[in-house]
């Protein structure tokens, strides 16, 4: 299961280790966290299965380096799916798709007892890859990222190809999925309601209280949110946490990575203000940059 640890300041017990929220809500190994895990593969698949426990989770440890894991994954009739959940563009998805599923497939292969080296083909799970998005950055409801546009040369073969699907879940989009899924819906009513206040001007921690008191008076995911509130809390203070120290990471140590990254977001045309976002560089900057790589082009 992913995991992260709590650096946050504002509490002074003894660190311990917090999943994602997400991953809190769907990829626990509990009654309830199985039936919303079901519930909500049912609502994107478009089937009535009914069994919680015929799903079999199947998570990725953090062994690549930090963010680079897949928040569920599980096997169900034949097919290996990946959920993960983000809060910020990025262009890279389908090349962390193939490395989450290259891990995976190999585990497959180990815990089936099969060989490559076998003169008969080896049949596999048909692999799903999807995105939950719900950052600030206008994006479609629903979009598939295709790794050949990672290609340092255009490849129109279609002979190598990954994808991964985004769908877009702030409260406003994809609302015939919230309401086939309560969990999901209930999810983002719950974020949703934390980026509100944060826009308003709350400190982080004020808008979690208020957001978990809101949730909990309104039954959000069964109750879950108010049975668990201290968890609940600190799981997502050390998300903002995590998340501004990856900013901090990039704009003080990995400043030349950065402006390779916008360098070629910028040849493939996406907008300044997200290209700022996903790389941590101040609009100006990414301007100025888009002069050079302009006239090189």
């Amino acid at each position: 299961m992913t995991q992260t640890t709590n650096s946050t300041e504002t509490t002074n017990t003894q660190p311990k280790v917090y999943d994602h929220l997400f991953i809190a809500v769907f990829g626990k190994d509990t009654e309830r966290s199985k039936r919303w895990r079901l519930e909500l593969y049912n609502a994107l698949n478009n089937t009535n299965y009914t069994d919680p426990n015929a799903l079999e989770l199947n998570t990725l440890e953090n062994v690549l380096f930090i963010k680079m894991h897949n928040d569920v994954s599980f096997i169900v009739d034949s097919q290996m799916t990946i959920y993960e959940h983000q809060r910020t563009t990025n262009p890279n998805m389908p090349l962390r798709g193939l490395f989450y599923f290259t891990q995976l497939y190999h585990k497959f292969l180990k815990d089936t007892d099969k060989q490559l080296t076998n003169n008969t083909l080896i049949k596999i799970p048909n692999p799903s890859y999807i995105v939950f998005y719900n950052g600030d950055t206008t994006r479609d409801e629903d979009y598939e990222l295709k790794l050949s546009d990672a290609f340092m040369h255009e490849d129109k073969s279609g002979r190598f190809e990954w994808t991964a699907r985004v769908l877009n879940i702030n409260k406003e989009y994809n609302l015939s999925l919230q309401k086939k899924c309560k969990s999901l819906y209930d999810y983002i009513q719950f974020t949703s309601r934390i980026k509100e206040n944060k826009d308003k001007g709350m400190p982080t921690e004020k808008a979690i209280d208020e957001a978990i008191d809101w949730a909990s008076e309104r039954n959000l995911l069964e109750g879950y949110i108010r049975e668990q509130k201290a968890e609940v809390k600190m799981t997502l203070l050390t998300e903002y946490d995590e998340e501004a120290s990856i900013r901090g990471w990039i704009r003080d140590g990995r400043q030349e990575q950065a402006l390779e990254t916008a360098a070629n977001m910028l040849r493939k045309k996406y907008p300044v203000t997200e290209i700022s976002e996903l790389t941590g560089l101040p609009q100006e900057q990414i301007l100025e940059l888009q002069k050079k790589v302009t006239v090189q082009v």
